[in-house]
C-alpha cells in the first residue's frame, strides 16, 4: 500500500519537475519509416495543394481556396456556399468519428503519426539534428556554458526554424488569400491587416509549438491525451510492454533466471515524450512506436524474438487464445470499434447522399412588406417581390421563373434572367392576379425557377399573395 501511495505522489510531482529539453535518440525501424512517410505525405499535400490551378472554362483559379470575402469554398470543380453548411457539418462529424474509430482500434495512432504537432516537431528536431548533431551532442551543447560557437550554432538553428515557420504561415494564409497574390504582397510588406495578423500569429505558433514546446504540448496542453482513456477498451491495441515475457529484468540473460528485458533503457532513450513504456499505459504515450523499433533492434542483437514491446491489447497481453474450443475467435473487436465503424459508414452515406442531392441553384423570395397590394386600371391586383437567384456553378446560366397557386396568376414583364458564374442576381418581380379571382386575404403561391438547358436543376419556393 505504501509503495502505491509513493508512486501516486511521484506521478503528481513529475508534472511540475523541470526535466529540461528531451533529446530523443534516433532509431531506425518500420514505425520510424511510417512516421516519416506521413511527414512527407502531409507536407507535400499542405505545401503543394495551394499552388494547384483549376480551369473553370472562364479562366483559371486556385484549385483549393477558402474565399471568406466572397463566402465561397473552392475544392477543385466543387464550389460550396454558406448554404452548404450541412456538408461542412458532416465533414466535421466524419473527421471526429474517424478519429474515435482509430483510437478505439489502435489507441493514439493519430497522435503518433499524423497529428500536426507530431509532424512539425519531427521536422524541427530533424533540423536540430542536422545543425547540432545527435542526441548526445545536443545534450552536451545544452549543458555547456555559452560561447561563440554555441551562440553561432543556436542562432543558425533558430534561424532555420524561423524560416520554416514563416513559410508554413504563408502557405496557411495562402489557402484563404490566393497564394500567387499573397506572396508578392508579403515580399513588398503590403499585406492587409488580417493577413498580417495571421502570418505573424501562425508563424509564431508554429515556431513555439514545434520548436520550443514540443512534447509539453502532448503531455500538458492537448486535451485528447486526457480523455483518450474513455475511448479504448481491453481489445484496443496500444504500444505495450509484455511484462510476462520481460520480467524479471536483468543485465545478463541466463536461461530461466531473468526475462528478455535486459534493462538497457533504449525504449526510454528513443521516446519523444520521455516516458518508460515498461511502467504501463500512460497518457503521455502518443503510440508512435519508436520504442518498438528500438527494442526490436536490441532483441535482434540478443537473438531473441521481436515483440517484447509491440502493439498489443490487454486481451493479448493476458494470454487469451485466438480461438476457443468451438473454433470461433475470442479476440473480437471491442464494442466501441463496431459502434464507431457503424457511425462512420452512416455519416459517409449521408454525406454522399447530401452531396448528390445538392442543387447548384438557390432562390430566395422576399415579398415587399412596404406595400401590401395595389389595383391596376385593368382590374388586376399586383404584389411586388424581390428574387435572389444564386448561380452556384462557375459558368454563366439563364433561368426562367414561373408562378402558380391562384387562377390567372402571372408575372408582369420578362421572366427569363441571366446570372453570371458563381454570383447572385437580384430580380424585382411584379406578380398580378385578377381582382375577385380568389377570396381576400393572404393566399399561398409558389415560384418555380428552372435552369434553361438543364431541366434537372430547379427550385420551388413558397410565398404569399395579398388580395384585398
Amino acid at each position: 500500500m505504501g509503495k502505491a501511495v509513493s508512486k501516486v505522489r511521484e506521478a503528481r510531482l513529475e508534472l511540475y519537475r523541470n526535466k529540461g529539453t528531451i533529446h530523443a535518440k534516433a532509431v531506425e525501424g518500420r514505425f520510424n519509416s511510417a512516421r516519416w512517410a506521413m511527414v512527407w505525405l502531409t507536407q507535400i499535400v499542405f505545401y503543394g495543394a495551394c499552388w494547384l490551378r483549376w480551369d473553370t472554362g472562364e479562366g483559371a483559379r486556385q484549385a483549393i481556396l477558402f474565399d471568406i470575402v466572397h463566402e465561397k469554398l473552392y475544392l477543385f470543380g466543387l464550389v460550396l456556399w454558406p448554404q452548404d453548411a450541412l456538408l461542412l457539418a458532416f465533414l466535421l462529424i466524419l473527421a471526429a468519428t474517424a478519429l474515435f474509430f482509430a483510437t478505439a482500434l489502435a489507441g493514439r495512432l493519430f497522435c503518433g503519426f499524423a497529428c500536426p504537432q507530431t509532424v512539425y516537431t519531427s521536422i524541427f528536431v530533424w533540423i536540430e539534428t542536422k545543425v547540432e548533431g545527435d542526441h548526445l551532442a545536443r545534450l552536451k551543447l545544452d549543458q555547456s556554458p555559452m560561447s561563440a560557437r554555441k551562440l553561432a550554432i543556436k542562432t543558425a538553428k533558430h534561424g532555420i526554424w524561423a524560416l520554416v515557420a514563416i513559410w508554413t504561415a504563408i502557405t496557411f494564409v495562402g489557402y484563404f488569400t490566393p497564394i500567387r497574390e499573397l506572396l508578392p504582397s508579403v515580399v513588398a510588406l503590403q499585406t492587409g491587416p488580417w493577413e498580417s495578423f495571421w502570418l505573424i500569429f501562425y508563424a509564431s505558433f508554429t515556431y513555439v509549438q514545434a520548436g520550443l514546446a514540443r512534447e509539453a504540448v502532448c503531455q500538458h496542453m492537448c486535451p485528447y491525451s486526457r480523455f483518450q482513456g474513455v475511448m479504448i477498451d481491453a481489445a484496443t491495441a496500444s504500444v505495450s510492454y509484455d511484462r510476462r515475457r520481460g520480467e524479471p529484468r536483468g543485465a545478463l540473460r541466463h536461461a530461466g533466471s531473468t526475462g528478455d528485458c535486459i534493462d538497457c533503457g533504449i525504449c526510454v532513450q528513443v521516446c519523444p515524450t520521455g516516458i518508460d513504456i515498461r511502467d504501463g499505459l500512460q497518457y503521455q504515450c502518443i503510440n508512435c512506436g519508436l520504442c518498438v523499433d528500438g527494442c526490436n533492434q536490441v532483441m535482434d542483437k540478443l537473438a531473441a524474438p521481436r515483440g517484447l514491446i509491440r502493439f498489443a491489447s490487454e486481451h493479448e497481453l493476458a494470454g487469451m487464445p485466438k480461438r476457443g474450443g468451438s473454433g470461433k475467435r475470442q479476440r473480437l473487436p471491442g464494442p466501441r470499434v463496431l459502434v464507431y465503424a457503424s457511425l462512420l459508414l452512416l455519416f459517409s452515406v449521408l454525406s454522399a447522399w447530401t452531396l448528390g442531392q445538392r442543387s447548384t441553384l438557390r432562390v430566395d423570395v422576399i415579398r415587399d412588406r412596404g406595400l401590401l397590394s395595389r389595383e391596376t386600371a385593368g382590374g388586376r391586383i399586383e404584389n411586388d417581390y424581390t428574387l435572389k437567384l444564386i448561380n452556384m456553378e462557375e459558368v454563366p446560366r439563364r433561368f426562367r421563373v414561373e408562378v402558380a397557386g391562384l387562377p390567372g396568376l402571372r408575372i408582369e414583364g420578362g421572366n427569363e434572367f441571366g446570372v453570371g458564374p458563381g454570383s447572385i442576381h437580384t430580380v424585382p418581380l411584379v406578380v398580378s392576379s385578377p381582382a375577385g379571382g380568389a377570396p381576400a386575404g393572404a393566399r399561398p403561391i409558389e415560384f418555380h425557377t428552372v435552369a434553361l438547358g438543364d431541366a434537372g436543376t430547379e427550385r420551388r419556393e413558397k410565398s404569399r399573395f395579398i388580395l384585398p
